[in-house]
């Protein structure tokens, strides 16, 4: 008796875990998922109330709350090593559609002309998604500030060629102002757009790609009247500290939070990847931009416009089908890997992609590898060779490897070498201790800008307006 007893329970155990193990491999191998990528406008690394790195009490805000963005981080994994393309948002939106760093694409700063870059012809998220599966429905909402226009890139249905000023910003010393209004950042706006698209995508059954640029947290500062009242009496932090600022963030993650909803109403989280992630980092301080000691983005250096780690290190947060909840990873990825990521979670890991920096980052969502992303050159770089007067006012580029990060100047060809795992605030230049790792990575860099043909700096020359072939200057 005792025998058959056993061999019941054993039975009953093989059985469970055979479904258990088909039930997750029914979610890893789903082909063709649909894809929500949010992007949001200048959301610092600790921008929000998620800890983006588990020993690193500064990774989330001191005053912020979002609290759709905290449930998004239980049912999926937290990047603590996420980049974007650049530190400024043109260059950035351009790296993350076509998976090509701003030095590749000669897009290195805002304002600059376009003409140079074959917006038709190279493979955008959209185009690749199309050519695995022509049925896949795609849109973007919000800010594109690029050139050319979204349905160029294969979009169906968009806003448009929008810009920050579509997002109601006005270059003036008062965008640092809060100012209450019923939609701020055309957030809301924006999400019932998004809503009434996966609505009719999945009532037809047709897997999609959604793209939410939202404007917000890039000034002018603008939140409803309730989320300021909430907040401005609350005790501020020891970073942040604007209550404008705050109650914008606060209506971001409520937009979020409507569109979690509305994903779960419609029974589509089992095939979806939500990912969320910033196009650069925070801006130093508010109001002004200016300060730099203790900046909104502490313990990380300096902000926005530099590629020093406040100006590009990101939240970044995935979550769907096979992603291990409430999981955390420090392997280093960029905004360049998300177009090979979503090709292989597409159900195409095959795909040839020509002249990308990026690798597929898929692996280790799927708790299939857990050391490194395979990219074409072994590195994430940054590229930034113009003075901009308000940040570093030097041009630099930059490159991390492994727990290394290099920055170099032009100017000068001066370098700096930072630990990252041990030195996060970029303190300690470990340039001469290490020269061979500071030789290693100097060449790793030099040899990436020559054979990228990247935009070369010259004093007086601001990359800005002038068609590149008219300019004429690269490595």
């Amino acid at each position: 008796m005792q025998k058959v007893f056993y061999s019941v329970v054993l039975a009953t155990l093989f059985l469970s875990c055979n479904i258990a193990d088909q039930s997750t491999d029914k979610a890893i191998q789903i082909k063709h998922p649909n894809f929500i990528f949010i992007l949001t406008d200048d959301q610092g690394w600790n921008g929000t109330s998620v800890q983006m790195k588990h020993n690193e009490p500064g990774s989330k805000s001191d005053y912020y709350e979002t609290p759709n963005l905290e449930l998004l981080a239980e049912k999926g994994i937290r990047f603590s090593d996420a980049y974007s393309g650049a530190p400024v948002c043109a260059p950035s939106r351009y790296s993350i559609q076509f998976g090509k760093t701003p030095a590749r694409l000669s897009m290195i700063r805002v304002g600059m002309n376009t003409d140079h870059i074959d917006h038709e012809s190279f493979t955008s998220i959209p185009k690749a998604l199309k050519q695995i599966n022509n049925k896949y429905r795609t849109a973007h909402f919000g800010k594109w500030g690029m050139g050319s226009n979204p349905a160029v890139l294969g979009y169906d249905i968009s806003d448009g060629a929008t810009k920050n000023k579509d997002g109601h910003f006005i270059n003036h010393k008062t965008q640092w102002n809060h100012t209450p209004v019923d939609d701020p950042k055309n957030i809301f706006s924006l999400t019932e757009r998004a809503i009434g698209f996966m609505q009719s995508a999945t009532q037809e059954n047709e897997p999609f790609y959604l793209q939410i640029s939202h404007y917000a947290v890039h000034a002018n500062i603008e939140s409803k009247e309730s989320s300021y009242a909430r907040l401005k009496n609350k005790p501020k932090g020891a970073q942040q500290k604007d209550a404008g600022f705050a109650a914008m963030t606060l209506d971001l993650d409520e937009g979020l939070g409507i569109l979690l909803k509305k994903i779960k109403e419609l029974g589509i989280e089992d095939n979806t990847y939500i990912i969320y992630m910033s196009d650069n980092g925070s801006v130093p301080n508010i109001p002004g931009a200016k300060k730099y000691e203790k900046s909104y983005n502490y313990p990380l250096n300096r902000g926005k416009w530099d590629a020093l780690e406040g100006g590009v290190r990101v939240p970044l947060i995935v979550a769907g089908p096979g992603i291990k909840k409430g999981s955390e990873s420090a392997i280093p990825v960029s905004g360049v890997d998300l177009l090979p990521t979503i090709i292989e979670l597409a159900g195409n890991n095959k795909k040839s992609l020509t002249e990308v920096d990026g690798g597929s980052f898929a692996p280790i969502l799927l708790q299939k590898n857990d050391e490194n992303v395979d990219r074409p050159v072994d590195g994430i770089f940054f590229h930034v060779p113009y003075r901009n007067g308000i940040a570093l006012k030097r041009p630099h580029s930059a490159v991390r490897k492994g727990d290394y990060k290099l920055v170099k100047f032009q100017d000068d060809q001066s370098i700096l070498l930072f630990n990252l795992e041990e030195d996060i605030m970029e303190q300690t230049n470990l340039a001469l201790q290490y020269p061979d790792k500071a030789m290693e990575l100097e060449k790793i860099l030099d040899d990436y800008l020559v054979e990228v043909h990247a935009p070369k700096w010259q004093e007086g020359i601001t990359w800005k307006t002038m068609p590149l072939k008219e300019i004429n200057s690269n490595y």
